[in-house]
């Protein structure tokens, strides 16, 4: 099997015989409609989908005979088609975009010619559709990929640049430029065909799409929620070989690995109907390499994401695993500094639960490959330890497997004396209590990977939890300037072992005092009940 690794051209794939994963009844679905915007994470299919799209219009009937578009489309027109790719430029230049613009319209004009009476970017385009719907006798189909890339290689640079006598930001410089460029399709509508921009962030439309006719968002639409990405059926479908064969590697029954798979890349919902997809991008790499690793989080580090949770003063614990309103993650604005829209749409966030009710959306992460990654990550830029924050806890996760509660206890005292003091201090005691929370709940949450983490209750000033492995349940309660013998009362008062008695495992009660002043553990107590 090929398998299309970094291959985004549909008549590529088809005619060199790679795997493909047919969504061309999804695709003949959208082409009912007119103009759409998508919004995925990266490394989702989104440009394969343009790809598609671009060839399905160009009338290359030749391509799509076998799948399902062929029993679907009866006539195969011929449209006169533009395809603006924003990918493969550093926007950080000021005259980066302009240039990409210029470029575009420029070799369009080339074909179609140009009015000397239209002097501005949109103007130009608006003229090369007209002319080309004139000269074919049918309307234009436009597709954008990766619309919002200008924006996001910007959104975090402070310095200004002087445009008319202004100095504005860079972001702000692009997307007036953007503005002005799509106010053209609200000019040409009777000339177009069909419209589709693709990218990760949907900014918000009064900034970037004012003046344009709105565009249809199908980004949580039902319909259309396993437009880009592999569903479980298809994994069963396309690749049922290849599960087998990657179970085989690594010792494991076919259902033991799909669950693995499962856990590790699937887990993304794009609609309240909760149809689960996989990361598409991973899961061909494993395929390929006949290997799990963390492949799509390790193409990228969404710096911009770690500076608005430093600048918004939110952290991911008070983020993940709440309902939200759709208004509070569809939408990204850049005069606002919210982080939970950029991180749903970047695809570190995914949709876990819909409350039919209230017509909220419980969010969180979508599988242990991002859970992991995204934790690290913050943890390293928040802690500032000298250690690995993963690398730490695969270490902790060890010891708790093993039952070795005296090495856990060693490795969290020196993990947490390891954070700088610059890092822990804060200014009073409520701040005090919220960073160590925090602290506890980044090493806990990515040590979910590996084994189970429940958390109990969750306050300002503790964290209690829970950790179980296949022989052991480890009870925590943290007090932050206590004593750790009040923290052992407290479990037991509040029962927090009564569950798991008749599990048959060792049951550890641990009390944790953690000093503010030191940074770390200052006194802890065990009781344990044996199985």
């Amino acid at each position: 099997m090929k398998y299309p690794i970094g291959i985004q051209s549909f008549e590529q794939i088809i005619n060199d015989g790679y795997v493909y994963v047919d969504k061309t009844d999804l695709v003949y679905q959208l082409t009912l409609g007119k103009i759409y915007f998508l919004s995925r994470p990266r490394r989702f299919g989104k440009s394969l989908l343009v790809s598609t799209l671009e060839n399905y219009y160009l009338g290359k009937k030749e391509l799509f005979k076998g799948l399902k578009i062929d029993a679907l489309e009866k006539e195969w027109k011929t449209y006169p088609v533009f395809h603006l790719d924003f990918n493969g430029k550093n926007y950080n230049d000021k005259d980066a975009l302009i240039e990409t613009l210029t470029g575009f319209v420029e070799e369009q004009e080339a074909q179609y010619g140009r009015d000397p009476y239209h002097n501005s970017i949109g103007d130009r385009f608006a003229y090369v559709l007209k002319s080309a719907h004139q000269q074919t006798g049918h309307r234009c189909v436009v597709l954008i990929d990766e619309y919002d890339k200008p924006l996001l290689d910007v959104m975090d640079l402070p310095e200004k640049i002087r445009v008319n006598n202004v100095d504005i930001t860079l972001e702000e410089n692009h997307r007036n430029i953007l503005k002005a460029f799509y106010s053209t399709f609200k000019l040409a509508d009777a000339d177009l065909q069909f419209v589709l921009l693709t990218g990760v962030t949907k900014f918000s439309q009064i900034s970037v799409f004012s003046g344009f006719n709105q565009p249809n968002d199908i980004s949580m639409d039902n319909q259309f929620d396993a437009l880009c990405g592999i569903t479980d059926d298809e994994l069963e479908f396309y690749f049922k070989s290849a599960i087998q064969e990657l179970a085989d590697n690594y010792g494991y029954s076919y259902e033991e690995m799909h669950e693995v798979l499962r856990r590790q890349f699937d887990g993304y919902h794009f609609g309240n109907r909760l149809k689960g997809v996989y990361n598409p991008f991973s899961i061909l790499n494993t395929f390929f390499k006949m290997d799990i690793r963390d492949y799509w989080f390790r193409t990228g580090t969404p710096t911009y994401l770690v500076r608005l949770l430093q600048d918004s003063n939110e952290n991911l614990n008070d983020l993940t695993g709440k309902y939200y309103d759709e208004s509070e993650f569809v939408d990204y604005r850049a005069d606002k500094e919210k982080p939970l829209p950029m991180i749903y749409q970047s695809g570190y966030l995914t949709i876990k639960g819909f409350d039919r009710e209230m017509r909220t959306y419980l969010l969180d992460f979508p599988n242990d490959e991002v859970k992991k990654g995204f934790l690290t990550m913050t943890a390293n830029s928040y802690l500032a330890t000298k250690e690995d924050a993963g690398s730490w806890v695969r270490s902790a996760v060890i010891a708790l497997k093993r039952g070795e509660l005296e090495k856990f206890k060693t490795l969290l005292t020196s993990f947490l004396a390891s954070i700088p003091y610059t890092a822990r201090r804060k200014e009073n005691e409520t701040e005090k209590e919220r960073y160590f929370t925090y602290t506890l709940y980044l090493i806990f949450r990515i040590a979910s990977c590996y084994i189970t983490y429940i958390e109990k209750e969750q306050s300002y000033g503790r964290l209690d939890c829970c950790v179980e492995t296949s022989e052991h349940v480890y009870i925590f309660e943290f007090k932050l300037d206590g004593s750790a013998e009040a923290a052992l009362k407290q479990i037991e008062d509040m029962g927090y072992a009564n569950e798991f008695l008749a599990s048959g495992k060792m049951i550890h009660k641990i009390g944790v005092n953690i000093s503010s002043e030191t940074g770390t553990v200052a006194d802890w107590k065990v009781e344990e009940r044996k199985r």
